[in-house]
């Protein structure tokens, strides 16, 4: 053999190329998990409000997954090859990043607002997922890691709000606070959308989801219960109740059918019962239920407004319902008719600012995205995912301004990666 040939050796260049991808992912990862309005006022940009430049209204993520996206294209040498290739092999994600750029384009031309509406709450979840579909199971375990601390540190920052009544990062419009509304925010800001991300994420826990040992997962579970309460979303409590508790009776059952019950898990079951009641009770005597059951006792309007916007498809011609009222004449109908909080309904609020037409391809483009979602991870995101999407249909969330979606697909894809951890299939 010549010596040439002897001594080449193929230099390690992917392995180099990667690291500004997955540190760049993992930057993105952070900002979308922890970074909310109120953190962006706090450093002098006005995500939240309507003053302020148009550059400030569109999450800092967003700009880094577009640009970690384009880097990605580049380093492969065909930018027009990879689009084909990512349609091919991640189609649904492709959609979706499609009919977000329709929305905001068909916003932009109406001369309505809202673009960094659907730049956040569609195509960055798009991009990411994309990006986690590049990732190896080294990334994906760093991801997870990642994924617990931030809830972990989101959990602990509401229980200290609840605690002493302060909020660090509230939700502001143009720097105003709602004084009203004292629900802990934590680092997510919205305290409905907190309380979503919290209730699928501690399902996935209670489902197996994730790899940490029993007890650190059973000590992360009463963490983010506790967290639950403080954020006061009543139905992300009645679906966590739910669908854990169901799914912990069948688990028990088809433990006794099998007629294969831990001693150990029987005892510790047996501890852990008196002292459960016990701790509840005396959360229940010190008042820490009274403002939950306060909202439970009377939702400040909340299921008349979901009743009240129904009645604005009464005011509006159905050639403007179908293809685009004018914003400003449905901001006053929903004045008129109570709604200043909002539209308490993600769908019903696309057909009435973006039409029929676009509430439809919308809709089915999250759909065959969650879909998608759903199929690149390991079975058990059956509770997690009915949860998001159920209780996404009980406030504004996708609706508006949010990046709920691109949280769930991290929380989803970094606990429920494929196992053995072998490297995810990329296109080629």
């Amino acid at each position: 053999m010549p010596a040439e040939a002897r001594t080449w050796a193929p230099a390690p260049r992917r392995i180099e190329i990667r690291l500004p991808a997955d540190l760049g992912l993992m930057v993105a990862s952070l900002l979308i998990l922890a970074v909310s309005g109120g953190m962006l006022w706090a450093v002098g940009l006005n995500y939240d409000g309507l003053t302020g430049g148009q550059a400030q209204k569109v999450h800092p993520a967003s700009y880094l997954c577009v640009l970690l996206v384009l880097w990605q294209m580049l380093r492969r040498g065909n930018p027009v090859a990879n689009l084909v290739s990512a349609a091919e092999h991640r189609p649904a994600s492709c959609l979706l990043a499609a009919a977000s750029i329709a929305m905001a384009a068909q916003i932009i031309l109406r001369g309505a607002s809202g673009t960094a509406g659907a730049i956040d709450t569609f195509l960055q979840a798009a991009l990411v997922m994309i990006l986690l579909l590049e990732s190896d199971a080294r990334s994906l375990r760093r991801l997870e890691t990642l994924v617990h601390a931030v809830m972990a540190a989101n959990a602990v920052l509401g229980i200290v709000e609840f605690a002493t009544g302060q909020r660090f990062f509230p939700f502001r419009l143009d720097g105003a606070t709602f004084e009203t509304d004292t629900r802990s925010a934590a680092l997510q800001g919205h305290p409905l959308g907190n309380a979503t991300l919290t209730a699928c994420y501690v399902l996935a826990l209670i489902a197996g989801g994730g790899s940490l040992k029993p007890l650190t997962r059973l000590v992360m579970i009463a963490v983010q219960l506790v967290a639950l309460v403080t954020f006061g979303g009543r139905s992300a409590i009645v679906v966590t109740l739910v669908l854990g508790g169901a799914f912990g009776l069948a688990q028990l059952l088809r433990a006794i059918a099998r007629g294969r019950i831990p001693l150990l898990a029987a005892a510790g079951a047996a501890c852990a019962l008196p002292l459960v009641a016990t701790t509840v009770a005396g959360l229940a005597y010190g008042g820490f239920f009274d403002a939950l059951l306060g909202r439970f006792a009377s939702d400040g309007g909340s299921a008349n407004a979901r009743v009240a916007m129904f009645d604005l498809f009464s005011r509006l011609p159905l050639r403007d319902l179908i293809l685009g009222p004018d914003p400003s004449l449905v901001d006053s109908l929903r004045r008129i008719t109570g709604l200043e909080w909002g539209i308490e309904n993600p769908i019903i609020r696309v057909v009435l600012y973006q039409g029929a037409l676009m509430a439809l391809l919308l809709t089915t483009a999250v759909t065959l995205f969650l879909v998608e979602v759903g199929r690149r991870c390991r079975a058990g995101i059956a509770m997690p995912m009915i949860a998001f999407v159920v209780l996404i249909n009980t406030f504004e969330s996708l609706g508006g301004k949010t990046t709920l979606l691109a949280k769930f697909v991290i929380v989803l894809v970094a606990l429920y990666r494929p196992f053995p951890e072998t490297r995810i299939a990329r296109a080629s």
